[in-house]
């Protein structure tokens, strides 16, 4: 059996690199808020509304409450009925339908079962975040949501944490939101891979909402922008082959997917089981530049789920970067205390 090793461990052996960096996967949220970012909490208060009622029973059928999973089906089977059976084009029309309801649906239950403030997380959770994110440089994350922001914006909180998301004032003045500077990329280190709520494709720029221009909940513009249906740049395609072709369209995603080939050292994997539908992740850090990888684990690592994320992991170790993979136990990280 694969060794597991405490997270202190997996600290001490990557000091012989000069930096590390990080991949945030949905476990950092679920540590967090498992009542809300859990798969099953969030099918549980969806509201499914008008949406087609295959859109619903699909879960059923499928025996999942992963809406990503649903999405690929749905996306698939759209396309299996116009190869097959040209003639069910409206119900291939309905399949493909249905996968952009469920993305609305995603977007629009997490923002609306989303914690209102981020003084719904105590001090004592962000000083344990802090510190876990202290030893990183290049911070990514594949999460949606607004807690890794609310973290590093938490500066009166030790440890210090320096942060640029590569988003600053626009040229003609504060305004109600913040765009990112694609001219000046260089110093950003926190990057999200898969968008974010907070997030919203602009035409010609890429708008971050803030609290500080103005004293308006981040998660109560975000709702007021769903209520004018203007949705976040999020990726929750249901496939990787669909993720990544969205990521590449953004010059925004693009740039962060980009980042992480050059980035060397150690790269610590935390809350992310590198299941298929990430598996454009997987080949991203296989084409990397670091030499050793670690992989958090929570639980029994025999664990048919775990069995099968220690399985993927293996896959990235060995080729060019002769890369070392290890395991360390995700809840010896203590990442919310």
């Amino acid at each position: 059996m694969v060794e597991v090793i405490s997270f202190a461990d997996a600290l001490t052996r990557s000091e012989q690199y000069p930096k590390r960096h990080l991949v945030l996967g949905n476990g950092f949220s679920i540590a967090c808020k498992p009542d809300i970012f859990a798969y099953r909490a969030l099918f549980e208060q969806a509201a499914f509304g008008k949406a087609d009622s295959f859109t619903r029973e699909a879960f059923d059928v499928l025996d999942t409450r992963d809406f990503e999973e649903v999405m690929r089906a749905l996306r698939d089977a759209a396309r299996l009925v116009r190869k097959f059976d040209p003639k069910r084009s409206d119900m291939a029309d309905a399949f493909a339908r249905g996968v952009n309801e469920l993305r609305e649906i995603l977007v629009t239950t997490i923002a609306s079962q989303h914690p209102e403030r981020p003084a719904d997380i105590s001090p004592v959770q962000y000083k344990a975040a802090r510190q876990f994110l202290s030893h990183f440089n290049l911070k990514y994350t594949l999460s949606y949501d607004l807690l890794l922001y609310w973290t590093l914006m938490q500066s009166e909180i030790a440890p210090p944490l320096g942060h640029d998301d590569g988003f600053r004032t626009p040229e003609d003045g504060p305004g109600t939101y913040v765009t990112w500077d694609v001219e000046r990329t260089d110093q950003q280190d926190v990057f999200y891979l898969h968008g974010a709520l907070h997030l919203f494709d602009a035409g010609p720029e890429l708008k971050k909402f803030t609290w500080i221009n103005t004293g308006i909940r981040l998660i109560e513009q975000i709702r007021g922008a769903l209520n004018q249906n203007l949705f976040p740049l999020i990726v929750a395609e249901g496939t990787s082959q669909s993720k990544k072709t969205k990521i590449m369209h953004s010059n925004y995603l693009s740039r962060g997917y980009r980042s992480l080939t050059k980035v060397g050292g150690a790269i610590f994997l935390y809350g992310h089981s590198l299941a298929e539908k990430d598996e454009h992740i997987l080949r991203l850090i296989q084409r990397c530049r670091s030499k050793h990888v670690f992989v958090s684990i929570y639980g029994d690592p025999k664990d048919p789920l775990n069995t099968a994320l220690t399985e993927r992991a293996m896959l990235l170790q060995g080729g060019s970067q002769k890369r070392k993979v290890e395991l360390y136990d995700a809840s010896s990280a203590r990442v919310w205390g």
